[in-house]
């Protein structure tokens, strides 16, 4: 099966589980023409088919209640009780059970396409997945520890902060949504009332495009101004994870975002939680996804994919135990992770020709 076929077999079968967006869905299709990197973030679902097949071996590893869709924009920002900055992954739309290898390979990946593209800057694609690793092993012999940006971590501190420097920008971009006058789910509606700061504040809803795995469903945001200055949350259709179209005689599908929250290390977001199929959260310019162009020109890329790969798992960690993991890690040969991310990169680069080149 290639590419356009398995788009169309899973856009049915995701259709058949939530309303989908048709004017949503033709921009995504757009946006996975533009470059190899967007395409990636956009087709969990192809590399659900292609890596177990590309690499067998790699995919015989412990499951994990894993990211799934894991790549180097798939990391952020948010406040815990405290008020502190929290870095961390931030996005579980495709949390599962699966090979813990995946989530390995899929970043791994992800940071080959990143460099190609020149947004990760001095870096080789061997010595990112080598950072990944040695992030992911150390954090494995830890026994994890969470990223708070406070007295610790400064590199990773300035990298992430670095696009906090003008929220103006972030406020206008959100507040050029136009106000939806159509019927909004009843569910939706009352879940984004109950997480504002106060439930009698009068707010307007929008449609909100972002994202690229995502891209398609119903997503609103209720924005509102409160004291002064502009409050948002938002409100993203779920439904199981893509991993189980390509495996469905695998473990009972289930909605598995909640699950991971409570179970990885991490410092919850208080404003993150899922109410029946909608997961809510807090929208602000500290609470959102890093993306790679807003992180300063002098980015120290060995850094940040070392945290990447430890906070990986921080997320598997909330599984299994270390120790199995790092069984499994010592019979895999030198080199295993970068070999695998090269096949996966020209694997996925041969279905981006083809659907670029595709009407």
């Amino acid at each position: 099966m290639n590419i356009i076929k398995a788009n169309q077999k899973y856009e049915a079968w995701l259709g058949e589980r939530i309303p989908l967006l048709a004017d949503d869905l033709e921009h995504k299709h757009e946006l996975m023409r533009e470059a190899p990197f967007p395409f990636l973030r956009a087709t969990f679902y192809r590399w659900a088919q292609t890596w177990p097949q590309v690499s067998p071996k790699t995919a015989a590893a412990p499951e994990v209640l894993g990211v799934g869709d894991l790549h180097v924009e798939n990391f952020g920002t948010w406040r815990d009780l405290e008020g502190r900055l929290v870095w961390g992954i931030n996005d579980f739309d495709e949390a599962c059970w699966l090979p813990y290898t995946c989530d390995l390979v899929r970043l791994a990946t992800s940071a080959h396409f990143a460099i190609a593209g020149d947004h990760l800057k001095m870096i080789t694609p061997a010595k990112a997945s080598k950072a990944i690793l040695d992030g992911y092993r150390a954090a494995l012999k830890a026994g994890g520890r969470v990223f708070v940006l406070a007295e610790h971590h400064p590199v990773l501190r300035h990298m992430a902060t670095e696009r906090l420097k003008q929220p103006e920008l972030y406020w206008e971009k959100m507040q050029a949504n136009k106000t939806l006058t159509g019927k909004i789910p009843s569910s939706a509606n009352k879940a984004m009332r109950r997480m504002l700061p106060d439930p009698k504040l009068k707010y307007r809803v929008v449609h909100r495009i972002a994202g690229l795995g995502s891209l398609g469903r119903l997503r609103f945001v209720a924005l509102a101004d409160w004291h002064g200055g502009s409050v948002a949350r938002e409100a993203k259709e779920l439904t199981t994870s893509a991993w189980f179209w390509a495996h469905p005689t695998r473990r009972k599908a289930k909605i598995c975002y909640q699950e991971i929250l409570d179970r990885t290390l991490r410092c919850p977001d208080p404003f993150a939680k899922l109410c029946g199929r909608w997961m809510l959260r807090r929208l602000a310019p500290d609470c959102s996804r890093i993306e790679l162009s807003s992180l300063p020109a002098t980015h120290d890329a060995v850094k940040l994919l070392f945290a990447m790969g430890w906070e990986t798992a921080n997320v598997h960690l909330g599984s299994v135990k270390a120790s199995v993991l790092t069984r499994d890690l010592a019979k895999r040969p030198p080199g295993w992770l970068h070999k695998v991310a090269q096949q996966m990169f020209e694997s996925t680069s041969r279905d981006w020709q083809v659907w670029r080149k595709h009407k």
